[in-house]
């Protein structure tokens, strides 16, 4: 390696390399002192720019001391603007790049070039107009049905069906704005994210972005993927229960969590834990502008239902539409993903990482709709920026490209999908019940 200089450019302290950089020496840079990843055979110090990262701290930081090159094409839509900002922290090339990339690698950046001349990263305007219009007339009607027609225990029930299909569509309709997939221009699609899960949806838009880029960045991976930590109440895969055994933690009694999900998962992710993490998320990052629109649709929903319900029943009618709302969220969600490897980070190739971590569940027109299209979960984790409705045409591909690299590539029916949740509950259950009692229970 060659000698390296400091320098400083837009408040980043960046070294210098006039040579190839080894492998080795970026493997070690993964601490919070120092960070680098590669880019396309390109050394990038990510050290202080971590901070700065639009897509949060953390998801950027989850590549460090790897190659990061099909992460980074896959969260960004306009990648000559970003490249523009990593000018400042480009510190030198990888020796011997494309010797190090692998074939499945080189298979699927080909993939990616073939679906974007087939245009499959067009979005249909047409298509998100029809999903926000129908969105947008069933919350009208949950209100109206009781406005002009009284608040029977029929009208009640009519309006809350109305009203939760409304925040799990509005749900999947705002995740397509914040993959920067519904507009060509990111400002769009920031403006509409933060306006359809804030006024409409009453959640924050930093939070979710927060949470999810770093699950599509390592899936399924421990202590990188949120939606994988919950030791506290579940324990899950193969690996966990082991590991939670062997530390003596028993917070919960997990050889009943096939049972106990039942009551504490789906039904209050969002009636109580989101409720908490959000406005904590709001407090202490000073996530003002989520809070201005979360005021919003909270004064939005009380004006138009205290005067038809009272304040006492508007409130339990919220959090009768947001339990109902958490378990088709909820189980939907975690059929694509519980049931899946569930691993510590090895730095697996992009396809690898994302197949182990997701499967497929059947197309169908009701599936598609219940889904918000996260049916195919498999494309949509390999191009998130790829709009929802083009997902099906470029899956005959990817399943060809697994099939040729022995990757398995896992399309289930809804009722499988929903069962092996349960199932693989019970086994990782059962596997920290029998290591528990191997490692801390005296055989008599």
């Amino acid at each position: 390696m060659g000698k390296g200089g400091q320098g400083e450019s837009n408040g980043v302290t960046v070294t210098r390399q006039r040579d190839g950089i080894s492998w080795d020496i970026i493997k070690e840079k993964t601490t919070r002192e120092e960070k680098w990843l590669v880019i396309d055979g390109e050394v990038y110090n990510i050290t202080r720019w971590a901070a700065k990262h639009p897509g949060g701290s953390k998801v950027i930081s989850h590549y460090a001391g790897q190659d990061a090159t099909d992460a980074f094409k896959a969260f960004h839509n306009d990648l000559s603007a970003v490249k523009k900002y990593m000018k400042a922290i480009h510190i030198g090339t990888l020796e011997d790049y494309s010797k190090n990339v692998t074939p499945i690698e080189q298979d699927f950046r080909v993939l990616r070039e073939s679906a974007e001349k087939m245009g499959l990263f067009k979005p249909s305007l047409f298509f998100f107009f029809l999903q926000m219009l129908h969105i947008l007339v069933l919350d009208w009607a949950a209100w109206a049905i009781l406005y002009y027609y009284g608040t029977s225990w029929i009208t009640v029930l009519v309006s809350l069906i109305f009203i939760t299909t409304v925040e799990v569509q509005i749900g999947w309709l705002q995740h397509d704005l914040g993959h920067l997939s519904v507009f060509k221009s990111s400002k769009w699609n920031h403006v509409l994210h933060h306006f359809s899960v804030g006024i409409i949806k009453g959640m924050s838009a930093s939070f979710w972005n927060h949470m999810h880029f770093q699950h599509h960045a390592k899936p399924n991976v421990i202590d990188k993927d949120p939606d994988v930590r919950q030791e506290t109440l579940f324990v899950l895969g193969n690996i966990m229960p082991v590991e939670i055994a062997k530390k003596k933690e028993k917070t919960m009694p997990y050889n009943w969590q096939s049972y106990y999900f039942f009551l504490i998962g789906p039904p209050l992710l969002f009636p109580v834990y989101f409720q908490i993490m959000v406005f904590r998320y709001i407090f202490t990052r000073r996530a003002w502008l989520d809070l201005t629109m979360l005021i919003i649709f909270f004064t939005k929903f009380f004006y138009l239902y205290s005067p038809l319900l009272g304040f006492g029943y508007a409130v339990l009618y919220y959090f009768t539409f947001r339990f109902l709302e958490s378990n088709w969220f909820t189980w939907v969600a975690q059929t694509n993903h519980i049931p899946m490897d569930i691993e510590h980070d090895t730095a697996l190739p992009w396809l690898a990482l994302q197949l182990k971590a997701t499967c497929n569940v059947e197309r169908s027109f009701f599936n598609d709709w219940f889904t918000g299209h996260l049916n195919f979960q498999i494309e949509h984790h390999l191009f998130p920026t790829m709009p929802r409705h083009n997902l099906y045409k470029i899956a005959p591909l990817v399943k060809s490209l697994c099939e040729k690299h022995g990757i398995s590539y896992q399309v289930k029916s809804l009722s499988t999908g929903l069962a092996d949740i349960v199932r693989s509950l019970k086994h990782s259950g059962e596997l920290w019940y029998s290591s528990y009692q191997a490692y801390h229970v005296p055989s008599s």
